[in-house]
């Protein structure tokens, strides 16, 4: 199923990276990857995907403080974001939510099919 929809991974594990990537694309979506916060922030400002991966623990800029920076973004407020995170910690969690993160994932917790399946929702038209 060939999909319209483009979906930024910002994710520093590279299998990880991989797995998604390699998935969402068998799935008929457009993926672009990023391995750090800044050039994540810098592809979902040029490229505007519909949604993005984004991990929260990242080098170079965290995911936290990608999302803050696109979220000034006309365009980048508009953006459908899923925080993928290691902490359960709900501090963090809790910022990225008030920054209109649609939704998180902690990595211990979930399938991959959970992952494709919560994308698919979020991008449904």
């Amino acid at each position: 199923m060939k999909s319209d929809k483009k979906i930024l991974i910002v994710e520093d594990e590279v299998q990880l990276l991989n797995v998604l990537y390699d998935k969402l694309s068998l799935d008929g979506y457009t993926i672009i990857k990023a391995a750090d916060g800044k050039a994540g922030l810098d592809l979902a400002l040029s490229e505007h995907p519909d949604l993005i991966l984004l991990d929260i623990n990242l080098p170079v800029m965290d995911g936290i403080s990608a999302l803050r920076e696109l979220r000034k973004d006309p365009i980048g407020k508009t953006i459908e974001v899923i925080m993928l995170t290691n902490f359960s910690e709900s501090k963090l969690l809790a910022e990225a939510l008030t920054l209109g993160a649609h939704d998180y994932l902690v990595k211990s917790d979930w399938k991959l099919e959970d992952v494709v399946k919560l994308v698919s929702d979020k991008l449904k038209s």
